[in-house]
Order: structure tokens, then C-alpha cells, then sequence
């Protein structure tokens, strides 16, 4: 059950709020038990290797690891 709290959304907006949740809980009801879920992408260890490494100098170890 939905229960609007505050505010006075008209019928268009109640719907299209009820709408996105009904394709949620379909999503999740349609997904396998058990299936492994996609990993999120801040997650993803590649994403730190995606620039370049930075030049060799005396201050190129404090650079290594995050993205600039």
C-alpha cells in the first residue's frame, strides 16, 4: 500500500510513482533465487585503471592509485 504523506499529487503523478514501483517488484520477482547479481560500477576495481599511469618524478608514488 502507498500512502502519500505530504503534498497533493494529481492522478498523473500517483501513477507514474505507482508505475515505477510495480516494474521494480516485477524486476526483483523475475530475477532467479540465488542468481548472482551484476556488480555496481563505482564497485569495479577496472575503473581506477582507466587513466593513464603518471609520469615517473619523485612525487609519482602519491598519484598511483587515484585517477586525477
Amino acid at each position: 500500500m502507498i500512502k502519500v504523506v505530504r503534498g497533493n499529487p494529481t492522478p498523473e503523478e500517483l501513477a507514474a510513482a505507482l508505475a515505477v514501483v510495480q516494474a521494480r517488484a516485477a524486476a526483483v520477482a523475475a530475477a532467479p533465487s540465488g542468481a548472482p547479481r551484476e556488480p555496481d560500477a563505482w564497485a569495479d576495481p577496472a575503473r581506477v585503471a582507466m587513466s593513464r599511469l603518471p609520469a615517473p618524478g619523485p612525487r609519482a608514488w602519491g598519484r598511483t592509485y587515484w585517477p586525477g
